[in-house]
């Protein structure tokens, strides 16, 4: 039997992050992942520079051998409706691909790797967690996404009952001849908001490379709304008419509709398995990597003693940073074609797209350093 201070199921940016902070605390970490990194990951791929900081990423190092697009400018607007630009004089995100992030992030994480592990067995021994009759650890910690095991162990109905948004991307090297019929522009996400406000697409080229995708609330029908997307791009000339996307599905829980127990006896939920992703705009790593951080801080703060007591600062902290869960949407009693007619007049406003649209729901420029 493999032991260790602490298992972590789930290699991405949250499970990476919280691996990190605890081995620079002197834990034995384990990280195991039923994928071999690096892997694909559905995402459109950018970072804020608070992820930057959050991460203590050395910029200069990454972008020698890895994608990291900046971004100055937004295409913004409703499917079939006009696009507003919005423009910075500094870079305010940055395109990454999540191939390459996610694998950089946790070869430098300093925890011992299961990759290519899935997990066929979860119970509890004697002395902790015990997985696929192979690991031992006092203290479990799911980051294995919407799907993850550990949240299943934990009551959530995975995949089923849960209002998750569903999405559909793809990610794929543009040729040279692509490029010059593609009239999208490196470093310009273009978002396209679907006319009933159930969820959005992206068009976002970092360098050689393009990302198309679309996601959407509890939708049942998405393939067709990602086919339409998809022709809708060709058409407008966004992206070249001879390409053939292979898409890839996706879920997520938006934060405030997520209803998700995060802790148990020895064991909590961090990143997606938490349902943590920002609920005006989807974006899950800030979130993610905040939820590790805030996790190794408690699980170090426990000293070993890993009651649901101690344990309990977790989520206490992530509703002192993110807010309460289950606040009721202002806008839910509005007719359906009231709400449009208001979407796209504030869509058309510039000063609600660069002040509210893309600082406040998707930038989050107003958000102040995490403390830990």
């Amino acid at each position: 039997m493999d032991r260790c201070d602490v298992l972590i199921v789930g290699g991405g940016p949250a499970g990476s992050s919280c691996a990190r902070a605890l081995r620079h605390a002197g834990l034995d970490v384990i990280v195991m992942d039923k994928a071999v990194f690096p892997r694909d990951k559905t995402c459109a791929g950018w970072i804020t520079p608070a992820v930057i900081d959050l991460l203590d990423l050395d910029v200069e190092d990454y972008r020698q051998l890895h994608v990291f697009q900046p971004i100055t400018d937004f295409r913004t607007g409703l499917l079939d409706g006009p696009m507003l630009e919005t423009h910075y004089d500094h870079a305010v995100s940055y395109g990454i691909r999540r191939c390459e992030f996610d694998d950089y992030l946790l070869r430098r994480s300093d925890a011992r790797l299961h990759l290519g592990e899935p997990v066929e067995q979860l119970e509890r021994g004697a002395s902790g967690w015990v997985v696929n009759a192979a690991l031992e650890a006092p203290m479990l910690i799911g980051a294995g996404g919407h799907f993850c095991p550990v949240a299943h162990l934990l009551g959530a109905d995975v995949g089923h009952g849960e209002l998750a948004v569903k999405a559909q991307e793809s990610e794929f090297e543009i040729m040279p001849a692509q490029r010059a019929a593609c009239m999208s522009k490196p470093g310009v996400p273009e978002l396209y908001f679907c006319k009933d406000l159930k969820g959005y697409g992206w068009c976002m080229r970092k360098g050689d490379f393009l990302n198309i995708g679309l996601g959407r609330e509890g939708d049942h029908g998405l393939s067709r709304h990602v086919s339409a997307f998809r022709d809708f791009l060709v058409a407008e000339g966004r992206i070249p008419a001879d390409l053939k996307p292979r898409f890839k599905g996706h879920a997520y829980l938006l934060y405030q509709h997520a209803q998700r127990r995060l802790l148990d006896e020895g064991v909590l939920l961090i990143g997606d398995a938490a349902g943590l992703a920002y609920t005006q705009s989807g974006e899950g790593i800030r979130p993610a990597i905040e939820s590790g951080l805030l996790a190794a801080a408690t699980i170090l703060q426990a000293r070993g003693s890993y009651s649901r007591a101690t344990l309990e600062p977790y989520p206490a902290g992530l509703q002192s940073r993110f807010g309460p869960r289950g606040a009721r949407d202002w806008s839910a009693w509005l007719p359906m074609r009231m709400k449009s007619r208001i979407a796209e007049r504030l869509m058309n406003n510039r000063r609600f797209v660069q002040r509210v649209f893309l600082e406040r729901w998707f930038l989050h420029a107003d958000q102040p350093p995490l403390q830990v």
